[in-house]
């Protein structure tokens, strides 16, 4: 995984089972990438303001990329309400500043996901007909980019794929 952040979790012991405590550390990848950016940051001499701070651990929480809208959306259904004005610089620094990716889907939409220091990464099949966006890892598509690299002579230092087409619900419905 590459995360050095450990979550510990404690399941209680219980008088209808006759066991005692257990604790269970694991690696908590969405943590360490939410305290890592909040560090960096501070190190560069940023403040820590609520409305980055929140932005930024919503971010981490996510399994795939998100717009700015969604972000507005679901924090308000926290309870945490952020004003989109912000969320918008938000994302702007943190993608000017290598925290975040922005993903060009179409149709003037961005979404936004968080980039991992050690260089885990997906990729994503968009829905032309219902704008569905889905995550999808192929290590043969790995290899062929890197065989590109090296016969190229380019160092690259990083890609997005975005496949577009009819999602399997859209293509049943047609």
């Amino acid at each position: 995984m590459g995360a050095d952040y450990m979550l510990t979790i404690l399941i209680p012991a219980t008088t209808s089972e006759s066991r005692t405590a257990i604790v269970i550390t694991v690696q908590d990848r969405s943590t360490s990438w939410i305290d890592a950016t909040l560090e960096a940051l501070r190190g560069k001499g940023h403040r820590d303001g609520s409305a980055r701070r929140t932005v930024i651990e919503l971010l981490g929480r996510q399994d795939c990329c998100v717009t700015a809208q969604e972000i507005f959306d679901d924090l308000r259904i926290e309870g945490t309400p952020v004003g989109i004005a912000s969320i918008y610089r938000t994302l702007e620094q943190l993608t000017r500043e290598g925290f975040v990716q922005r993903i060009d889907v179409g149709a003037g939409i961005s979404r936004f996901e968080p980039l991992h220091a050690d260089g885990e990464h997906h990729h994503h099949l968009v829905c032309d007909s219902c704008g569905k966006v889905e995550a999808f890892a192929d290590d043969q598509l790995e290899r062929a980019l890197r065989k590109v690299e090296g016969r190229t002579g380019y160092s690259v230092a990083g890609h997005d794929v975005v496949l577009r087409g009819a999602c399997r619900d859209c293509v049943e419905a047609q």
